[in-house]
């Protein structure tokens, strides 16, 4: 089989059915246009998998908002499908779609040049299926890929499990778990770990899955992490996400243990405020930004909960979840938040050396401080 490119138009990849307006897709920035060779440094993300796993599916549902019900109608893919994704400095990849059909012992396939690069490779299993086949071109798979790169973050998906019940998604997840890793202890190969997740296009579960893969591609996690857990801690916040506003991954939380529930809440305020201001927030001539420096949006549920917005960056959301009574103190939270966001923009900043981050601590020592004085009040 001869290994053929495709590399997406731009244009082109925001045509798809329930997709953002044009400003929030992805692609290549203006200033960036003229640096084709920087798509070679970007860390790439591969989608391998069997024929009709759902591998196009969840690209077009994550990245390109696509209808779940519409990629019923997407054919199969027959060549490499190369999407760059540039939103942000930390959601800056590629996006490598493989036909389920490679041979990896084919002269043209050069497992070198394709693995060599790779930040992490997702095997896309259909758990409705008989998986058998697909355990073994799991293990052939990234068998391969480990020889030529041993960093690689490897991430299995059992998908379309919308389709089966709570016990047989488990029991599915289990048996897939065991029979891949013991086909690696027979292979000698116990330091390969694979993360394994359940997901499905038609719920929140890909979002959750992919979020997990990118924050393991960002070496600024864990002071986003840290950031987080300050912010929240002096704010009487119960749970923040770190959102990238157009795919609706939190490419950081807190370290609280991440609630289903609430995650699909924070993802449909994102999506309430984005549609709300594409009808109200845009000139009559359609002109200006839907998603701005003075994006700010809160909204109070009957429980007694308040789901909390704020801007960024251009590309990256604050949403929190906190109780009223906390809400209170409104003044305290503002005042946390601006030293939080500038911290953020100091991370932010592309190619600054390692020591230059910490001097994002600067505005951390004027969160606690402001924290503690409004504490006090």
């Amino acid at each position: 089989m001869s290994i053929q490119y495709e590399e997406p138009a731009l244009t082109g990849s925001y045509d798809a059915v329930g997709s953002f307006p044009k400003s929030f897709g992805y692609g290549v920035e203006e200033t960036d246009m003229g640096e084709s060779s920087a798509s070679a440094d970007k860390p790439r993300i591969l989608l391998m998998g069997l024929r009709r796993s759902g591998k196009s599916s969840i690209q077009k549902v994550v990245f390109h908002k696509m209808s779940p019900n519409e990629t019923l109608f997407l054919e199969s893919t027959n060549k490499i499908y190369k999407d760059d994704i540039s939103s942000t400095s930390f959601v800056n990849f590629q996006i490598w779609d493989f036909p389920g059909q490679v041979d990896f012992f084919d002269p043209s396939f050069d497992s070198e040049m394709i693995f060599n690069g790779t930040g992490a490779l997702i095997f896309v299993i259909d758990a409705q299926d008989d998986y058998v086949e697909a355990l073994g071109r799991l293990h052939l798979t990234i068998s391969r890929a480990y020889k030529v790169n041993p960093d690689i973050n490897f991430e299995v998906f059992i998908h379309k499990v919308d389709g089966l019940s709570d016990d047989h998604k488990i029991e599915t997840q289990r048996d897939i778990h065991q029979r891949a890793n013991d086909d690696l202890a027979d292979a000698s190969l116990e330091k390969l770990h694979l993360s394994f997740y359940l997901t499905s296009i038609y719920d929140h579960s890909i979002f959750e899955a992919f979020s997990k893969v990118v924050q393991k591609l960002l070496p600024q996690l864990p002071t986003l992490e840290n950031l987080l857990n300050i912010f929240i801690s002096h704010s009487g916040i119960e749970k923040a996400f770190l959102f990238d506003v157009v795919s609706k991954i939190y490419i950081a939380t807190d370290s609280s243990p991440v609630d289903m529930q609430s995650y699909e809440l924070c993802c449909d305020m994102i999506d309430v405020v984005i549609d709300v201001s594409c009808i109200y927030g845009l000139m009559e001539d359609g002109s200006g930004c839907a998603y701005d420096s003075g994006s700010m949006a809160i909204i109070k549920l009957n429980n007694t909960t308040v789901l909390y917005l704020k801007e960024v960056t251009k590309f990256l959301a604050l949403v929190c979840i906190l109780r009223e009574e906390s809400f209170e103190r409104k003044g305290l939270i503002e005042y946390n938040f601006h030293c939080f966001r500038k911290a953020i923009h100091e991370v932010f900043e592309v190619g600054a050396p390692p020591q230059d981050v910490r001097s994002s601590r600067n505005h951390l020592m004027g969160l606690k401080f402001g924290a503690v004085n409004g504490s006090a009040v």
